[in-house]
């Protein structure tokens, strides 16, 4: 495991001597990655010998997932969140419940053959988005603010949001395969999973923030350790909750999102290094996708599987996206460009590797090849059309305003 730690290590380093020029071109690090996890895996060269159920894996999975929650919630203002996106709470209040009942749906006469949790499962693990893919859009100054805001609070959002019927899909599956997450322990636990956690988290980010607050107001911390305190903060959400029998993940997400620090100076720090140590675990989870995740299930790829995620991508994300902005006096070419940019990407390869942790890979191969297919065809598909399209997009908006 040395060599592709060695391999990864190497690799983000070598991408972050070119990344400026990669921003300005189609090709993004999410692509670099997955490619050269192809290209050094079972498929290509079969440089490395690793799988899904390897603890450096899981646990790095885990280790990301509880970074990424918490970062990305501590950059969303709930005041802000009101007043000032009004598209993103569209998108997350309307928008996500609808992608993920349409996934289903639309599952159903797809494999009609397969369990309905294990069908939501796959629908509701493939709901959430990931700007990352179209970094273009997020920062490209052609399209208006308040779009690439939109999507960037949205993505920010929703990986959280959906993470508690995602868990309560895996407690149903595991019932069902007669693992030890069966309805009597869900039953039990649940209570505990669905409050412990967010009262755990909001704590934790909450007291956490004013005691950074505290200490920085009287010179006792370095600005080295308020910028470690963002990992420090969302371990201990995560670790506590677990501990006292609440879900950890949610923790981390609570955690981020009633972060209590005030001082915006600090807020930044915790928040620049937070994203970054977010940005290079989830790198590596890319090169481990291409690696491993690829090969695993490539196999069990078919036709259904291939037309599922072609509509995860297009109707199951843009006619959501199109009901929920209903009232905003949007024009349809906005309205195509937020539908289509709404990535699967890490968020639902996380997920797709604590599903493996939880209650197995064995008998659930066919919705992992087909989450996993869907984050192939989304890596490059809106790699690839980030760029032109903002720009074409940009264009139509100027043409509009004068």
């Amino acid at each position: 495991m040395e060599e592709i730690v060695f391999f990864a290590a190497l690799l983000v380093f070598v991408f972050g001597l070119f990344s400026g020029l990669a921003q300005k071109s189609p090709i993004t690090a999410p692509m670099v990655f997955v490619t050269v996890g192809l290209i050094a895996g079972p498929l290509g060269l079969d440089l490395f010998e690793t799988n899904l159920n390897s603890e450096v894996v899981q646990m790095t999975a885990k280790i990301t997932l509880i970074l990424i929650l918490f970062s990305d919630a501590s950059m969303i203002s709930l005041r802000r969140l009101k007043h000032e996106f009004r598209i993103s709470l569209r998108l997350l209040a309307i928008g996500l419940p609808l992608t993920m009942l349409l996934g289903v749906l639309l599952a159903i006469p797809l494999f009609s053959g397969m369990n309905l949790w294990l069908i939501a499962l796959m629908a509701f693990i493939l709901a959430p988005t990931d700007a990352a893919l179209g970094q273009a859009v997020i920062t490209s100054k052609s399209v208006p603010v308040e779009i690439r805001d939109s999507i960037d609070v949205e993505s920010g959002l929703n990986d959280g949001i959906a993470l508690p019927p995602i868990l309560a899909c895996m407690a149903a599956v595991g019932a069902a395969a007669g693992t030890q997450l069966d309805f009597t322990y869900w039953g039990l636990f649940a209570f505990k999973q669905i409050t412990f956690g967010p009262v755990v988290g909001a704590l934790v980010g909450w007291l956490g923030g004013k005691l950074i607050d505290r200490s920085v107001q009287q010179g006792w911390m370095e600005p080295a350790f308020q910028r470690l305190s963002s990992v420090a903060l969302a371990l201990l959400a995560y670790s506590l909750a677990e501990a006292l029998g609440g879900n950890g993940f949610i923790a981390a997400f609570f955690g981020g999102l009633l972060l209590g620090t005030r001082d915006k100076a600090v807020r930044k720090r915790l928040q620049e290094f937070g994203e970054a140590e977010g940005k290079q675990l989830s790198l590596f989870i890319f090169l481990i996708f291409g690696m491993v995740m690829v090969p695993s299930v490539c196999r069990h790829w078919d036709a259904p599987g291939l037309l599922y995620a072609l509509l995860s991508l297009s109707v199951i994300r843009m006619l959501p996206v199109a009901i929920s902005l209903i009232g905003m006096k949007m024009n349809l070419p906005t309205i195509c460009f937020i539908g289509w940019f709404g990535p699967r990407g890490i968020a639902s390869v996380l997920y797709a590797l604590i599903l493996v942790s939880e209650i197995g890979g064995a008998g659930h191969e066919r919705i992992l090849s087909i989450i996993v297919l869907t984050v192939l065809l989304s890596v490059f598909l809106h790699g690839i059309s980030a760029v032109p399209l903002a720009n074409l997009y940009g264009h139509y908006m100027a043409g509009k305003q004068l």
